[in-house]
Parts: structure tokens; C-alpha cells; sequence
């Protein structure tokens, strides 16, 4: 029965994906944005199936479990500010993007800065930290399907067998085969998490006996501050800033806000998208706490693994199955994205640029393909031994591309906005974010806080006062 859905769904996604290699002209703008012609539920459904990842499913179960209920509360809070940041940037974005036909965002920011500087930095913090949040959507698949198969596929090799199906069905449709099985598999990670809380907490008596169970045990998990009293108010701060200015310097959400075929369908899905976490974001913290009940003694990156232990422990095989299916969904759903974004920023930032002859359209969709093959084996290669938990890799990518916010919202605002500077308050920005993360620097240095603000304090400052005493030079 296992293998029979897993083929089964694996077969329908790829004739899916079909749909876009019988629509696409061979263009760039066609293989890597669909034409700019996505509707408001196809563009709301990418979103959401883009960025809810494997991060959502096993990093917020097993976050879950680690800290508690006050983790689905900063999350959910925290991503519903993303509407502000897509207003800021995406709005913006939209419109330079059908005025100019740009195509990456690393195009836009060259076009409004005329800085090489500033774009080669731009792009390479922009690549470099996609690349851990890149390799978690294969980890997260080798986790479940040795899981799902009782080890028959081992890790590494479940990690493998989702890259390369990735691979084949990106490589023959671009981004209308990624948005086309967006939709699908963004209704059913939706359908499937609501599902696995409903049987598991049948399975464990009921949703309120259960929790009234795990609050005997550890009555942390549903303090404010977590357990261990994880949750400072510095530490809330910090991260929901992180998720608003983090989300959209993901390069395939930014290149999602040109293909929006009008602004009023780009404006809905932003709303939208700042709705759903208020709910879909409880289910696997759920899931995780009570965790507790059926696997007590789990410890650091064990705890990733609560959400399909759950689920083998409480549901029958079909259930499961159905649901961690879901679950690869996801991580399919975000990786195709992701391979689409980078191939196409370094085709058209980096190979045409350096390039003595002209390269045709159809040449630079090759290209584009085959950078998703590199990239794709990139992303394996970090997944073959995993060195930290699902949420510190994610946190990590996450607080590296939100110091390109501050920059991104100068140059769309702010003429006097030195291009030199804005370079520099990056790679400053990013040196305190690399500094905490390998404690190169003291902990206390943050005051409580997590060091993506006082990078984002000390790139927006940079910025501010470099542009005013070293004026803008034309």
C-alpha cells in the first residue's frame, strides 16, 4: 500500500508537470514566468506551496515539541506580517517588472543602482543562503521516506530519488509545471496536516484529554515563553522581524512577484497568504506537543522526526502514507521553486553578463536547465550529513537573506540611496549573522536579542548614514 501511493502520486505530479512543457515557447520569460499570466488562485497557491516547506512540516512539529504552543504563536504572528513586506516589496516589484521585463531580482537591483559592486554582492548572499534552506527540502524527504518504508529506502537515498524526480519534471515544463503542481500540492498539505491532527488526537483520546495529558507532564509547553523559557520578548521581537523581512528576499518568492498576470490578483494572494498561517500553522505544532505522550525522551535533531513517528505510532498504513505524501509535496512543492529561482538568476546574472557572444533564448533556457541540475546536486550534497536541527539551518538561511531588505527597500524608495553603501551594509549585515551563527562572536553581544536584529539595525543604519555623508554619484 505504501509504495502503491508513492508511485501513484509520483506518477500523477509528473504528468502534471506535462501540462508545461505542452504550453512554453522556449523563452525565458516563458520557461522561467510562466508568460507573467498566473491568476490570483494559482499565484496564492505557489506562494503558499513555495514557502511552507519542509521546514512547516517537520521543523514546526518538531519545534513543537521542543518549545511548545508559544512557537506556533510567533510563528503564525510573525509570517502574517509578511502582507507588509510583500505591499513594500512586491508591489514595487510588480510594476518595475511589467515596465521593464526584468526577470531575476538581481536584474532589478542592477537596473536601479548601476553598481556592479552592489549587484555582485547581492547576488552571491542571495545564492549562498538559499543554498541551506535549498537542502532541507531533501532531508526532509529522506527522513520520511525511510520512515514511511521501515528503512527499506534509507535516508540518503529517499534524499536522492525526490532530487532527481525534481530534476526531470522542472527541467521539461519551467515555471508552469512548478506553478501547475503548486496548486495540487498546496490543497493537499492543507487537507492532509488538518487530517493527521484529527486521527492522532482520536487516536490519543481526544484533542482536549490529550493536551491535558502532555500539560501534567511539562505545563512549559503551553507558557508563553516555551519550554525552557525559550521565548524572551527580545527573542519574539527579533523573530518577528526576521519573517517579514525574510520572506521576500527568498529568490523564488521575490521572481513570483513578477509573474503575477494583474496587481489586484497579487494584492489578494498577499492577504491571502497573511491569513492562512493563523491556522495552518497549529497543526504540526500540535502534533508536536503531543509527541510527548508517545515519544517522551526525543533530543535535538530526534525531535525532527516527531511528525512521521506520530503518524506511524496513531494512524493506519494508508493514512500515513497519504499524509507524509503530503508532506513530500511540500518539499517538492519548494525545491522546484528553488532550483528554478537560482538557475535562472545565474544564467541571466552571471553566464550572460560574462559571455563574448550573444547567447539566443533558447540557449539561455538550456543553460537555465542545466543549472538546475547542478544546483539540485549541490543541495544533496549539504543533505548527505545534516549538521544542525531543521529550524537553526532554516534560521540561519533565513536571517542571511533578510539583511537584503533594508537595501531592496532603499533602492525602491529612497533616491538618495548610495548603491556603494547599500553593498557594504550587506556584507557588514552578514558578518554579524555569520558571527553569532558560528559563535565567533559572544551571545550576550545581542542583549537577548537573535542576531538578525542587530544586523538588520546595523545594515538599515549603514545605509541611512553612508547615503547622507557620501552622497549618491550619478
Amino acid at each position: 500500500m505504501v509504495y502503491f501511493i508513492l508511485i501513484a502520486y509520483i506518477a500523477l505530479t509528473f504528468l502534471s508537470s506535462l501540462w508545461g512543457k505542452k504550453e512554453k515557447d522556449e523563452t525565458p520569460e516563458s520557461y522561467f514566468l510562466a508568460n507573467r499570466g498566473l491568476g490570483t488562485l494559482t499565484l496564492f497557491f505557489t506562494l503558499i506551496a513555495t514557502n511552507f516547506s519542509a521546514f512547516f512540516f517537520l521543523g514546526f512539529a518538531g519545534e513543537g515539541y521542543r518549545i511548545g504552543y508559544s512557537y506556533y504563536a510567533m510563528m503564525a504572528f510573525g509570517t502574517s506580517f509578511a502582507a507588509i513586506s510583500f505591499y513594500l516589496i512586491g508591489n514595487k516589484a510588480w510594476h518595475l517588472g511589467k515596465e521593464k521585463g526584468y526577470i531575476t531580482p538581481v536584474e532589478m537591483i542592477y537596473d536601479l543602482s548601476k553598481n556592479k559592486f552592489l549587484k555582485w554582492v547581492y547576488l552571491i548572499v542571495m545564492l549562498l543562503f538559499t543554498f541551506p534552506y535549498l537542502a532541507l527540502q531533501p532531508i526532509g524527504a529522506g527522513y520520511l521516506l525511510e520512515s514511511l518504508t521501515g528503512g527499506d529506502i534509507p535516508y540518503f537515498m529517499g534524499a536522492s530519488l525526490l532530487t532527481f524526480f525534481i530534476i526531470i519534471y522542472v527541467f521539461l515544463g519551467g515555471m508552469k509545471s512548478v506553478a501547475s503542481t503548486d496548486v495540487k500540492q498546496g490543497i493537499m498539505m492543507v487537507l492532509l496536516m488538518f487530517s493527521a491532527v484529527v486521527v492522532i488526537a482520536h487516536q490519543l483520546g481526544g484533542l482536549s484529554s490529550a493536551n491535558a495529558k502532555v500539560f501534567e507532564i511539562h505545563p512549559e509547553l503551553f507558557s508563553r515563553q516555551g519550554m525552557g523559557n525559550y521565548f524572551s520578548p527580545q527573542k519574539w521581537l527579533s523573530l518577528c522581524l526576521l519573517w517579514m523581512c525574510c520572506v521576500p528576499m527568498f529568490p523564488q518568492l521575490f521572481m513570483r512577484f513578477f509573474i503575477s498576470k494583474n496587481l489586484k490578483g497579487f494584492k489578494t494572494s498577499s492577504i491571502l497568504y497573511a491569513l492562512i498561517p493563523s491556522f495552518l500553522f497549529l497543526f504540526p505544532v500540535i502534533i508536536g506537543v503531543l509527541g510527548h505522550l508517545s515519544f517522551p525522551e526525543l533530543l535535538g535533531k530526534e525531535a525532527d522526526q516527531i511528525l512521521p513517528k506520530m503518524l506511524v505510532e496513531h494512524s493506519p498504513a494508508w493514512f500515513y502514507t497519504l499524509v507524509m505524501t503530503g508532506a513530500l509535496a511540500a518539499f517538492m512543492s519548494t525545491l522546484d521553486s528553488q532550483l528554478l529561482a537560482l538557475s535562472t538568476i545565474t544564467t541571466r546574472d552571471i553566464v550572460l553578463p560574462f559571455s563574448s557572444q550573444t547567447i539566443e533564448l533558447k540557449q539561455q533556457v538550456f543553460l537555465g536547465k542545466i543549472f538546475v541540475v547542478i544546483f539540485a546536486l549541490i543541495g544533496l550534497a549539504i543533505a548527505y550529513q545534516p549538521f544542525d536541527t531543521i529550524f537553526d539551518i532554516a534560521k540561519m538561511a533565513f536571517s542571511g537573506l533578510a539583511v537584503l531588505f533594508p537595501t531592496t527597500l532603499a533602492l525602491f524608495y529612497w533616491k538618495k540611496a548610495n548603491p556603494t553603501v547599500c553593498a557594504i551594509s550587506i556584507l557588514l549585515g552578514e558578518m554579524i549573522i555569520v558571527g553569532f551563527y558560528f559563535k565567533w562572536f559572544p551571545e550576550v553581544w545581542t542583549g537577548g536579542f537573535a542576531s538578525v536584529l542587530p544586523a538588520l539595525l546595523l545594515s538599515g543604519s549603514v545605509i541611512l548614514i553612508g547615503s547622507i555623508f557620501v552622497p549618491k554619484t550619478t
